[in-house]
């Protein structure tokens, strides 16, 4: 009898522990957000300084859920807000495990639809959760009560009326993507999905966009993606790519050059891992 009792009280001291190293570690009063490391796609972490938890694109697969794991308390089984940038298989596929295993309050995402059995099953799952859906469009703001600001810099309608006429789009084609603005302080950072050059230049000139410091290149790297020209609009400190190993040819040499020249710090998920960046509103860290 003492030594079940014993196990049960060390058991119960292990617990206390752990909960306590998970609140020391994951409620720092800062903002973190994670390129989780997804393979050739993107997949996106963002736990804010109170501790609301959001994802943007959740990946080809389910890795995304491992990378969830590692940056959430392990007690924690829900997730405030999803965006999904666009309905490609590389940055939607990953969600429907996330939604299968957490209570997700809101799914957001552009007015497009997809014809492939992935982003199907997706909207099945999101139904049969009755999660409210919202379609984003260019100056839409999401504050949080920590000081955390969402604004959608992309795209238009007049972006995607021209880009994807029908509101369909094939599973290859290029075309508008969700780009979201995220501060916090002085704190700016850029998620820019697949986004184009074309869709970049539109928000420059909306005055939505100008300096900041993190720039996640569009499309993995793709040249289509971005041009010097944004590059020194933004003029960002540090740029990231998501992007698989041997896929495509992304990075582009194109844009690798571009960085190189502008001598700007890249990170990027094929050879970096999942990349963690880790901000007091002020200034920014990496966390690899």
């Amino acid at each position: 009898m003492k030594k079940h009792l014993l196990i049960i009280c060390l058991s119960l001291l292990a617990l206390a522990g752990l909960i306590l190293y998970q609140r020391f570690i994951f409620f720092d009063g800062k903002l973190h957000l994670v390129f989780c490391d997804v393979g050739q796609g993107d997949g996106i972490f963002i736990r804010t300084p109170n501790g609301k938890n959001i994802i943007v694109d959740g990946g080809p697969d389910d890795k995304i859920v491992s990378c969830l794991s590692s940056h959430m308390p392990f007690w924690e089984k829900i997730i405030h807000m999803v965006i999904l940038t666009h309905p490609h298989a590389d940055h939607l596929n990953g969600l429907i495990p996330v939604i299968k295993r957490y209570t997700v309050l809101s799914f957001d995402t552009e007015k497009i639809e997809n014809k492939t059995g992935g982003f199907l099953q997706l909207t099945q799952v999101i139904q049969k959760k009755k999660i409210p859906m919202r379609f984003l469009w260019q100056g839409d703001t999401f504050g949080i009560k920590d000081g955390v600001t969402l604004t959608i810099a992309g795209p238009s309608k007049e972006f995607l009326d021209e880009t994807s006429p029908g509101g369909t789009i094939g599973e290859t084609k290029e075309f508008g993507s969700v780009q979201t603005l995220v501060s916090y302080g002085s704190f700016r950072i850029l998620l820019t999905g697949d986004s184009q050059a074309q869709e970049l230049e539109d928000a420059l000139k909306s005055g939505i966009l100008n300096t900041i410091d993190v720039f996640q290149i569009p499309h993995h790297g793709s040249k289509t993606g971005v041009n010097r020209e944004i590059i020194e609009k933004l003029n960002p400190k540090l740029v990231v790519i998501s992007v698989g190993k041997n896929n495509y040819g992304h990075p582009s040499p194109e844009v690798g050059e571009l960085l190189r020249n502008k001598e700007i710090k890249v990170l990027r998920t094929d050879k970096n891992g999942s990349i963690e960046i880790i901000s007091d509103g002020r200034k920014f860290e990496i966390k690899k």
